[in-house]
């Protein structure tokens, strides 16, 4: 079986710097917002291009905490509309809903499944506060298309990277092209922790500073507490990892290209969609996702053929029974798309052998 993402493997390439890096975490016995958290805040806050990076619990706290810093900032308010795309993992509304704010759904582009910017003007009202692009699969937005509109309305601009490390955008890394972005560092990322967490990034020193305080009882004095908040920090250990992997994310972004390119070039079956991807550094192929009237099917021949597949998503966000206030909303596209796409299989450490012949069985599919 050609595994979906082999994530043992990916790891046991930095197997001996990591057990080093838990020894010295050990050594120093500071588990809590220690020493390498903040060398890798530091680190990750330079890679990304921007002046602050905070280390958090995970990519969905990374969100939350943006949403509820702004409105103790009072940059928004309870009941605020929040446009994201229809298409996403759910964790970008649960975001926003956490904060009682409003997600508002804006359709993708059916070729390359990131947010539709000719759509987002219709969805602006008055109580549109804010713009959350999210750089699905690991391609970025169209951030100057969406830098004009927030302009134009008054908007901010939180991106979602979770899928993203490293992609580029109007020259700039995400992460920096927004008032503020969350990371994720679920461990099957580009950039993955051996567990949960996350991160954000930010140039908005009141924006960064509140956010600390969030991040940590709604404290940064042990016992005096200034908000009601929630504990999501960082874990020291996670960082250590995190900064052993960060020094590889550049070339494994790279490796992930091959992979899609080798994809892009030799599958040839009209009964299959290739995605409509800008072949540049504005894509690091956090996944690699095609289109087939017969998902299903293909997905249940791949398997019988020893290969490993993933469908990112089967359920669009306004279907879903957590959201049942927006199951009567009527979006195509999305709904279209979690019928179709299929995630195969892409790592930097898959050989060209196995990508050939996910190829080959790719082309020999008939219905």
């Amino acid at each position: 079986m050609i595994p979906f993402l082999d994530v043992h493997k990916i790891n046991q390439r930095d197997e001996k710097s990591m057990v080093e890096a838990y020894k010295k975490t050990l050594d120093a016995a500071h588990f809590i917002l220690g020493n390498e958290v903040q060398q890798f805040e530091k680190e990750f806050a330079e890679y990304c291009e921007t002046d602050y990076c905070i280390g958090v619990g995970n990519g969905l706290d990374a969100l939350q905490l943006i949403f509820k810093a702004y409105i103790i900032l009072g940059k928004l308010n309870e009941g605020d509309e929040v446009l994201i795309p229809s298409n996403t993992f759910i964790a970008s509304a649960l975001a926003i809903s956490a904060c009682n704010l409003k997600p508002i759904l804006v359709e993708p582009k059916y070729n390359s499944f990131t947010i539709d910017t000719s759509l987002i003007e219709d969805k602006i009202t008055s109580k549109t506060k804010a713009i959350m692009p999210v750089h699905l699969y690991g391609q970025s937005c169209d951030m100057s298309a969406i830098s004009e509109i927030a302009k134009k309305y008054g908007l901010l601009i939180i991106e979602d990277s979770a899928q993203a490390h490293g992609a580029i955008c109007q020259e700039k890394k995400v992460g920096s092209i927004s008032n503020a972005a969350g990371f994720s560092f679920y461990p099957a990322k580009n950039l993955g922790a051996l567990g949960d967490g996350g991160a954000i990034t930010t140039d908005d020193k009141e924006l960064e500073n509140c956010i600390r305080y969030l991040r940590n009882y709604g404290s940064n004095e042990k016992y005096k507490h200034q908000y009601k908040s929630i504990n999501s920090r960082l874990d020291e250990l996670q960082a250590a990892i995190l900064r052993i992997k960060l020094k590889r994310l550049e070339k494994d972004n790279e490796l992930r290209r091959v992979v899609a390119k080798f994809y892009l070039d030799k599958i040839q079956n009209s009964l299959i969609l290739l995605p409509d991807w800008d072949f540049s550094n504005n894509h690091v192929f956090h996944l690699f996702v095609i289109k087939c009237r017969t998902r299903d099917q293909l997905k249940s021949y791949l398997e019988k053929n020893g290969i490993q597949t993933v469908i990112h998503y089967p359920i669009p966000i306004h279907k879903q029974e957590a959201y049942k206030e927006l199951n009567n909303l009527s979006l195509p596209i999305a709904e279209q798309l979690s019928n179709q796409v299929l995630s195969l299989p892409i790592s930097p450490v898959m050989s060209i052998e196995d990508v050939q012949f996910i190829c080959d069985k790719l082309n020999a599919y008939e219905e």
